[in-house]
């Protein structure tokens, strides 16, 4: 379909974009603005392609919109890597320029180097109105960006504790959040709160806290060139330096430890930054909360029923409500009650009945007995339905995955690598390049909510 493969080819887009060289060359180029002006405006749209690929088998404009996205999505790739070869280039001829002969440095430089934001600057300007068309276009064919959002009213009154100025003695405020590790990324990724800070960073934390892998997480988002550290010592210091004088955000995801001191030396290093900088903290323990002087904390662990309906219905039939499916509506109310509004489970068990229309079917789901797992929380249930609806092969590559840390970031290539390593898959029966079919299998792992793309907006997957 045309929406996997605009996907794919945006996914190397955005590493590209963010490769640290890259963007140092482009900056000597005076081209750095026109690319994150590019970045910008695919991040838009690619938030409208779970819509589009859900409509595209039906309508004939959503077919053609994506199309025209992928066929932009090669151009943008060409052009990106004229920099990358511009910036392998010069590399090369700064190496060799030691060796050049007198009649070479004679040569005048205006007739040796043709400046690249000259020659490339119309290819960007065309490339980013096309883009803004297409963007445009979300209304007229009425896409939508499939958010699994909380209330409203909730989400506007800690956007505003983010972005609106308070007394403070601090530098940085803390906005705790109480509730499921990852409702935060929702804050993270909303425009208001990227426009406002100058740096941000997200870090998945669980239940290891290692003061020295959050802290080099935090460095490596923020800084424009990669380095490596002996001690925490040397690491915070840099850390401080990085954030003096300058307004950020951080999240801290899914926090379990509940040592005080551990907090203490973790965030000496923040109180650098700017005044007006913010720290979400997403936790389900409330003792270093409390600690920490917090009593009324903002607990965002569900969406309303209304909501909740919403997501389920997108997921389950590519609408956002039952009006035109009302037989199926009691066993919806009854699932989405069982998911506990939880946004990740609405979402499995949605993509696991997309392919299923009967009543009898939806019975057998609502009615399954591993709803009734003891000490297990919704999403638990959800996710081994979903999981039991696996091909052999699929419930392998997943189970795979089991072998690294919790939170491990993936990468999407360097994972498709080690499951051809491990002989998983087999290129005789599907007739398909190993590449390919790795690909094909982990999209589907990836839209049955097996993988979560990063918040940082990197191409990595959790």
């Amino acid at each position: 379909m045309a929406e996997s493969a605009a996907s794919a080819l945006l996914n190397v887009i955005f590493q590209k974009l963010t490769d640290d060289a890259f963007k140092k060359y482009a900056r000597s180029q005076n081209i750095h603005s026109e690319l994150k002006e590019l970045g910008i405006t695919l991040s838009q749209i690619q938030a409208l392609l779970n819509d589009a690929s859900h409509k595209e088998t039906t309508h004939e404009s959503f077919r053609l919109w994506l199309n025209s996205l992928q066929h932009l999505a090669y151009d943008i790739d060409d052009v990106l890597d004229d920099v990358a070869t511009e910036a392998m280039h010069r590399e090369l001829t700064q190496e060799s320029e030691a060796s050049t002969s007198m009649v070479s440095k004679l040569i005048p430089t205006c007739c040796t180097k043709f400046s690249l934001s000259h020659r490339l600057s119309p290819k960007l300007y065309s490339i980013t109105t096309q883009l803004q068309h297409l963007e445009k276009q979300r209304s007229d064919l009425g896409l939508i960006v499939n958010d699994e959002k909380p209330k409203r009213a909730e989400r506007e009154m800690l956007i505003k504790k983010l972005i609106q100025d308070e007394p403070s003695k601090e530098n940085f405020i803390i906005v705790p959040i109480v509730g499921l590790g990852g409702v935060a990324r929702i804050l993270y990724n909303d425009t208001r709160v990227k426009d406002h800070f100058q740096l941000m960073a997200w870090v998945c934390v669980s239940d290891e806290f290692d003061i020295f892998k959050i802290s080099e997480t935090i460095f490596h988002s923020m800084a424009t060139e990669y380095k490596q550290f002996k001690d925490i010592n040397q690491l915070q210091i840099a850390l401080r330096e990085q954030l003096k004088d300058k307004s950020f955000l951080l999240v801290l995801d899914d926090v379990w430890n509940q040592n005080y001191d551990d907090w203490e030396n973790l965030v000496r290093p923040l109180y650098s930054g700017a005044h007006g900088s913010r720290v979400i903290m997403t936790t389900r323990q409330q003792q270093l909360l409390k600690k920490l002087g917090f009593n009324l904390l903002n607990h965002l662990e569900s969406l309303s029923h209304e909501d909740a309906l919403s997501v389920f219905a997108l997921h389950a039939l590519g609408v956002d409500n039952f009006d035109s499916h009302a037989t199926l509506k009691p066993q919806a109310e009854g699932i989405v009650k069982k998911c506990g509004g939880l946004p990740l489970a609405l979402k499995a068990i949605g993509r696991l009945l997309r392919t299923k229309t009967e009543g009898e079917e939806w019975d057998d789901v609502l009615n399954d007995e591993i709803w009734n797992l003891e000490n297990a929380d919704e999403i638990v249930p959800a996710l081994r339905l979903r999981y039991h609806d696996l091909s052999a092969d699929l419930k392998r590559l997943f189970a795979y995955c089991s072998l690294f840390p919790k939170d491990f970031m993936f990468d999407k290539e360097e994972l498709i690598l080690l499951w051809i390593a491990e002989g998983f898959l087999n290129e005789s029966t599907a007739n398909k390049s190993l590449e390919l079919l790795g690909h094909e299998y982990f999209e589907k792992l990836l839209s049955g909510s097996f993988f979560q793309p990063a918040p940082n907006g990197e191409t990595f997957f959790l």
